[in-house]
């Protein structure tokens, strides 16, 4: 077969990850409050509609970077394991902390927020990632999967 007409069949992947901030400049998260505070500069709103994010973190647990995972609607997101753990690969990342807003303004875990965290949680170790956290964020407080025991 005609290498050139094998290569028109299929299409070209292009896997890229530009860092922008220098390794020393990086921020830390040693806990949910960090977290929760990098997580409130991130998000584009809080009581419009319904955002899903990722931090993806190295071994030291610095911030490699941030991605949109879904957004949707004034009651609940799309969520697409794939495209979270996508990032994590894209930035080499170690861990990942994931957070999602209820516009609603109440932090109580539904049982959609239980079973996609146990989803990414099983995804995360056959990747030797480690899934640190699972925010609920509101304008004014968050509630950590973490903190309560749950993951």
């Amino acid at each position: 077969m005609n290498q050139n007409l094998f290569l028109s069949n299929i299409a070209e992947i292009q896997i890229s990850y530009s860092q922008k901030v220098k390794p020393a400049d990086r921020q830390v998260i040693t806990c949910s409050k960090d977290a929760y505070g990098v997580f409130q500069n991130i998000f584009p709103s809080f009581e419009h509609r319904e955002f899903f994010y990722i931090l993806t973190l190295n071994r030291g647990n610095q911030i490699l970077g941030f991605y949109e995972v879904s957004k949707g609607g004034v009651s609940g997101t799309v969520v697409d394991v794939k495209l979270i753990l996508q990032a994590a690969l894209k930035t080499n990342a170690s861990a990942i902390v994931i957070a999602h807003n209820h516009p609603s303004g109440n932090t109580q875990i539904s049982n959609a927020d239980e079973k996609i965290t146990k989803k990414i949680k099983t995804a995360c170790t056959c990747l030797d990632l480690t899934l640190l956290d699972h925010l609920v964020l509101t304008s004014e407080t968050y509630l950590s999967m973490a903190d309560e025991g749950m993951l």
